[in-house]
């Protein structure tokens, strides 16, 4: 029997979803977990990579077993689990249904803040900037959906089998205050380190460093910056994830900090 698992992380001490030797991953965590509760080894397969420090307020993974549990599972896992991971629920599917290659959409959310505040440290990125150009950024952000070719802001673009990405909706956000922001996308793929590198070409436009000119010739010609750093990892969640077959709402409060705040969210 095939079960899909509805979980989140906060990614900050991990070195990503997928497990690695060597290094603490949250696919090992988990699998580990189910291992001491199910009594027998467990191999999960989750729906996507996430890079080290990257958090997910929604993901899911799925497991194959011929074990039939009389117990609150969730209830046992959460009490083994550490604390940064929480599953919500267990989700019977059919054989043929995969946690990643059924997806037909993924939503990032990236949160930026501009002041130093320890209580957002580890889950949201701090810039100390001054003075940015939004609107400039928001004529950025509004060339993603019509250009499928992301091949400049890829790391390793000739690692995949292709370069296309479906981008169906990106938008930026700023809270009330005007010190915090949030960038939005959502696509039916996303390559290695996309998302990171997309948002710090976006920070170098409000800074005046690049203009949506040089961004959208990058869309266009599929080449890549001159130079590039991408954004840091603790910030960026993949936020939603959604099946044919299964569309559930992200459970916020995972984040409470940056969900609190949720209401205040003005997009630009």
């Amino acid at each position: 029997m095939r079960y899909f698992f509805h979980i989140a992380y906060h990614g900050y001490r991990y070195r990503g979803w997928q497990r690695q030797d060597g290094v603490s991953s949250v696919q090992e965590v988990i699998e580990d977990a189910l291992g001491r509760v199910l009594k027998e080894p467990t191999t999960v397969y989750g729906c996507g990579r996430t890079d080290a420090r990257v958090s997910a307020s929604q993901y899911f993974f799925h497991i194959d077993t011929l074990q039939q549990w009389d117990y609150d599972l969730v209830f046992r896992l959460n009490k083994v689990l550490p604390h940064d991971i929480a599953v919500f629920e267990i989700i019977p599917a059919e054989n043929e249904e995969h946690a990643r290659y059924s997806v037909s959409q993924r939503t990032y959310d990236y949160f930026i803040h501009t002041y130093k505040d320890p209580f957002l440290a580890e889950m949201s990125s701090m810039y100390l900037l001054e003075d940015l150009d939004f609107e400039s950024m928001k004529a950025a952000v509004a060339l993603l959906p019509k250009y499928d070719d992301y091949r400049a802001f890829c790391k390793s673009p000739d690692k995949h089998n292709h370069t296309k990405c479906m981008v169906s909706h990106a938008q930026l956000f700023r809270d009330a205050g005007g010190d915090r922001f949030r960038f939005q996308i959502s696509a039916n793929r996303f390559l290695k380190c996309m998302i990171r590198m997309l948002m710090g070409k976006i920070l170098d436009i409000g800074k005046g460093e690049s203009t949506v000119e040089e961004f959208e010739h990058c869309l266009r010609t599929q080449e890549s910056p001159a130079y590039l750093l991408p954004a840091h990892p603790q910030g960026l969640y993949l936020s939603k994830v959604s099946y044919p077959f299964l569309d559930i709402a992200p459970r916020t409060e995972f984040n409470s900090m940056l969900a609190n705040t949720a209401v205040e969210w003005q997009p630009l």
